[in-house]
């Protein structure tokens, strides 16, 4: 029980951080502002990081909370390709709607230079799980390609979707992430369609 605590706080602080970043801007929120706002305490959020700037990496556990919830939303009878463009779209929405441009900036800053944990990059986060796992219904249902394996499939597909937010931070937001998206992910998942 105490894992799942620690777990809910960490996830508070986490989530709080995001609001009052995306809310007030990055640097007019204080760690004082995160601790009241997730209703924890400051030894709780040293605990867990020892910076502000620490939490810019926790934006991939961020992303990894909104998949969870939309792993219960994917629809079934849907293809896999319709499974994966479905988690593209609404995480792009989300990016594009809740995290502020000069954040996303800053985590693929940081992503770039940091020598510790790549986040992004972390192969047991909840997103690398969710794709694992639709990619392995899909090469089972035959739908998807047995040319390449479940790893290289899941590496290509975080790949396209990095790069397309990379460009975006570039073009400073000037179009919209989900809409170009919904235009791109297509075109790169026919590499992956059992023909």
């Amino acid at each position: 029980m105490p894992k799942k605590n620690g777990r809910n706080t960490k996830s508070r602080i986490v989530s709080a951080a995001w609001k009052l970043f995306y809310d007030n801007g990055y640097d007019n929120t204080t760690i004082e502002d995160i601790v009241y706002e997730s209703g924890t305490s400051k030894g709780s959020f040293y605990h867990y990081f020892e910076s502000k700037d620490a939490l810019l990496g926790s934006l991939a556990y961020l992303f990894d909370e909104k998949y969870e919830e939309l792993e219960d939303d994917i629809n079934t009878s849907d293809s896999c390709i319709e499974a994966l463009l479905f988690l593209n779209r609404k995480l792009f929405e989300m990016v594009e709607n809740t995290i502020d441009l000069e954040l996303m900036k800053r985590l693929y800053s940081t992503q770039l230079i940091t020598k510790n944990e790549k986040q992004l990059l972390d192969h047991n986060r909840v997103y690398y799980r969710l794709l694992r796992k639709i990619v392995v219904a899909g090469q089972n249902k035959g739908e998807i390609t047995k040319d390449m394996s479940v790893n290289d499939i899941v590496k290509y597909y975080a790949f396209c979707e990095r790069a397309i937010i990379y460009d975006w931070c570039l073009c400073n937001g000037d179009y919209s992430l989900s809409d170009s998206a919904g235009r791109l992910m297509p075109f790169f998942l026919k590499r992956i369609i059992k023909e």
